[in-house]
């Protein structure tokens, strides 16, 4: 991995903490719509750090990580807020990280 992908790493990590801690007690309401965004956009960058061969580094620096909503919740607001969420998150990490490992 090169120095600049490494730095690059380390700051969408430490994002990815940071949104995790402002999104620890989430609620299913449409109150907080902008949390669950938050929240999905930090599981779709983790996913797609892990995806691009980073998953160790996603273990130490955050342990074990899941989506947070299920199926059945997809359809309600605060899942269709998460769902936009982790397709940005996705998007967004390819976009600075690149296709592929390096």
């Amino acid at each position: 991995m090169t120095q600049k992908n490494q730095d690059l790493l380390g700051r969408l990590l430490q994002l990815a903490q940071d949104l995790y801690a402002e999104t620890a007690e989430l609620s299913e309401t449409e109150s907080e719509l902008q949390l669950w965004y938050n929240r999905g956009y930090a599981d779709g960058m983790i996913r797609r750090i892990s995806d691009l061969g980073y998953a160790r580094q996603v273990a130490e620096a955050l342990g074990p990580v899941g989506e947070t909503i299920g199926e059945e919740q997809r359809l309600l607001p605060w899942g269709k807020a998460y769902r936009h969420g982790f397709e940005v998150g996705e998007r967004e990490t390819i976009e600075v990280l690149g296709e592929k490992n390096g």
